[in-house]
């Protein structure tokens, strides 16, 4: 088998070669992309400027839409340029590039939505404690924490995944550079890489736990809640941030564990846009149209706009 680490170019095979489908597909993630960008920016806009949104939710969130921009432009802008100009190479340290940023904002991902989960379980199962569990350098420590933990797993799983020498045709069946593909072109084993993948997979897993647990007992105390409205609105900015995190784990999970077809597989492509395009779109109409504070500041902001331009 013909070596190809020190070669400079990769192949990303994305959905298809027929023409039609490449500008489908190009257009379809050109729109989900400005969606997913105007969402996230718009959420990092509101809460930088609007003090009545400077407290610990609103922190986590802004870091969490900061991580949802990054992580859509990782595969998404790069996927697009190939589908329009019919050019589906990238180059080794474009492929290199791609996994490290990916795990960095992944992981740093997971636990951020950890410490979200935590944040809401304090607001609503200990609301007099709050202020002193959730002090402002508690949180900036706990985002910290986060960041750290990406950065490291990133490390980790970029070196593992190009340390084995990859053999045959350099052909990536996915639209972006992932990890169980890259594997599948070592020429041997790669031990060090599956046990890093079975690492972070056991921490995604406990991280998982530890938000199912958080939101029994927030469930458990919002079912006591005897005002209709007060239960709603606690559901309402509950259920989504789990269902999110159940969408990003679950389909990352799934292309993790199961083994490759030996012929290329649709289900593959569509299984990871779940854990890369998905929850970078969904996160800011989750967050911010189903939120009345949200939505008060976008108004003030307007109206601040309206007055500065007359």
């Amino acid at each position: 088998m013909d070596n190809f680490t020190s070669r400079s170019t990769f192949f990303l095979m994305g959905f298809s070669d027929i023409r039609e489908i490449q500008i489908f597909h190009a257009v379809l993630f050109l729109l989900i992309y400005l969606a997913a960008l105007l969402g996230n920016l718009l959420i990092i806009t509101l809460t930088t400027k609007d003090h009545c949104l400077h407290t610990p939710m609103y922190f986590f969130l802004k870091n969490l839409s900061f991580l949802d921009v990054g992580l859509i432009s990782i595969p998404v802008p790069k996927s697009i340029m190939n589908s329009l100009t019919n050019d589906n190479t990238i180059s080794f340290l474009g492929c290199v590039s791609q996994v490290f940023f990916f795990f960095l904002l992944a992981t740093t991902e997971v636990a951020l939505l950890t410490v979200m989960s935590y944040d809401r379980y304090i607001a609503i199962c200990h609301p007099l404690r709050y202020d002193i569990i959730m002090s402002h350098g508690a949180c900036v420590q706990m985002a910290t924490s986060s960041w750290l933990s990406g950065s490291l797993n990133a490390i980790l799983h970029t070196a593992f995944t190009f340390s084995t020498p990859m053999c045959g045709s350099p052909e990536v069946h996915q639209f972006f550079c992932d990890v169980p593909q890259l594997l599948s072109l070592a020429c041997s084993f790669n031990t060090g890489e599956l046990v890093v993948i079975g690492l972070s997979l056991v921490l995604d897993f406990g991280c998982f736990v530890f938000i199912d647990i958080s939101y029994i007992h927030i469930f458990s105390t919002v079912l006591r809640i005897p005002s209709r409205q007060g239960r709603s609105k606690a559901f309402s900015t509950c259920l989504p941030h789990l269902l999110v995190v159940t969408l990003f784990l679950s389909s990352g999970y799934f292309a993790y564990l199961r083994p490759l077809p030996k012929s290329p597989s649709l289900l593959d492509l569509l299984i990871s846009v779940f854990y890369t395009v998905v929850p970078p779109t969904m996160n800011p109409l989750i967050y911010s149209l189903r939120n009345k504070d949200m939505k008060m500041a976008l108004r003030k902001l307007k109206i601040t706009g309206y007055f500065q331009s007359n």
